[in-house]
């Protein structure tokens, strides 16, 4: 069974961190763009950071970059959360994508296995 499971989500204060995790089962990161988005309430679903197949490539949204890392090892995609700001409150997504070329996408369409989701508050 293809499927995404992300863990790590929770509340923290503001200029905190946290660890996202997206384990991945029933198929092989070594074809497959993995992907981080989010959807705060109201809003449209956004690219967070994406990184390709090899773990070579990677792309950060703007409005996160300098605080946010995306990585890999064999089986899990992380994304590093630091400083975070009340602004990131949202629930966050991965998402995987089958494809042997070109670079990672922040397009949510693009992507095809979901996982359920996990709630990021930043609050005081």
């Amino acid at each position: 069974q293809l499927q995404l499971v992300e863990s790590g989500g929770g509340l923290v204060q503001p200029g905190g961190s946290l660890r996202l995790s997206c384990a991945a089962s029933g198929f092989s990161l070594d074809v497959t763009h993995i992907g981080w988005f989010r959807q705060a309430p109201g809003k449209e679903r956004e690219g967070v950071s994406c990184i390709g197949r090899t773990g070579g490539t990677t792309s950060v949204a703007e409005s996160v970059k300098g605080r946010f890392t995306i990585s890999r090892d064999k089986n899990t995609t992380y994304l590093q959360m630091n400083s975070l700001r009340p602004e990131d409150t949202a629930v966050y997504y991965c998402a995987a994508r089958p494809i042997l070329f070109g670079l990672c996408s922040l397009d949510p369409p693009k992507y095809t296995l979901w996982g359920q989701g996990t709630q990021v508050t930043v609050s005081s």
